[in-house]
């Protein structure tokens, strides 16, 4: 915690002050983990996901955006009976089949609940790390904005908004939430960069569930201590829960997979979303 206050006393400071030149210079690096691309280290903490031969019990649908194009999105459990939608968002691979897998997943231990997989990269699924590092980075917040503004709508006035991500789609996953506005009921969050500024945080209704890894050398302790920090002053619910492993621990697709560590973060994960569909 240490120099949490003084970081967060000048990040609201310079947040408060940024031009609009620097708001263009961040647009392609919207959710944060785009300055990472370039980073040996990290696209080597992402080996490529394994190949699943699996049968999906959902489908993919198409909605209205309102920059005028469409987005997509692998539905399951669209004829549930309740007002609750889950947005779950891919990591930087894309909407694979592993992410599918998981909607599919939460769905099965959610129970009565629309998933909604979004596909933030438009269809296109990297397949080595060259080309992940390629689709995050060229992402927009103003595409990714209207693409979740799009399931926000097809979801309805009524719908009360979940979400949850992990590593790009971590991040995303909060920026999600944020633009769920009073629809936001509760957000997940594993190790996924936050929004480091009040301005942006504000907007937040949802209750947070921040999952990080403690051996993650970018969504580190202090990255978590400001997000913490700036929460506390901006006074919105946050809960963190660290665990003693590595970046993108609970992909079993993965090599760096710690079961252990993923079972327990997904009870909580589970326990939290289903409190708040109480």
């Amino acid at each position: 915690m240490k120099n949490v206050l003084w970081t967060l006393t000048i990040a609201l400071f310079f947040g408060a002050c940024t031009t609009q030149t620097e708001k263009t210079s961040q647009q392609n690096d919207a959710e944060g983990m785009a300055k990472f691309v370039s980073d040996k280290e990290f696209q080597e903490k992402h080996n490529a996901p394994e190949k699943l031969e699996i049968t999906h019990e959902g489908e993919m649908v198409s909605f209205d955006t309102p920059d005028g194009k469409k987005g997509s999105a692998y539905a399951v459990g669209m004829d549930a009976t309740s007002n609750n939608y889950l947005f779950v968002i891919h990591e930087w691979w894309g909407l694979n089949d592993h992410i599918k897998r998981e909607a599919d997943r939460l769905k099965a231990e959610l129970g009565d609940v629309h998933v909604l997989a979004l596909d933030i990269y438009d269809g296109k699924v990297a397949t080595n790390r060259d080309e992940a590092g390629q689709y995050m980075g060229a992402v927009t917040e103003e595409r990714a904005n209207a693409i979740i503004n799009g399931a926000i709508n097809m979801a309805g006035k009524e719908a009360d908004i979940y979400t949850i991500g992990w590593c790009f789609g971590g991040g995303w996953s909060l920026r999600a939430s944020i633009q769920a506005g009073s629809q936001g009921k509760g957000c997940v969050m594993y190790y996924g960069m936050p929004v480091e500024k009040a301005r942006d945080l504000a907007p937040l209704k949802a209750d947070v569930l921040c999952i990080w890894a403690e051996q993650d050398k970018w969504i580190n302790e202090e990255v978590i201590d400001n997000f913490e920090a700036l929460a506390k002053a901006t006074g919105k619910d946050v809960k963190v829960k660290g665990f003693d492993a590595d970046h993108a621990f609970a992909n079993p697709s993965g090599d760096r997979y710690n079961e252990e560590a993923a079972q327990e973060a997904n009870k909580m994960a589970i326990k939290f979303l289903k409190k708040h569909m109480e």
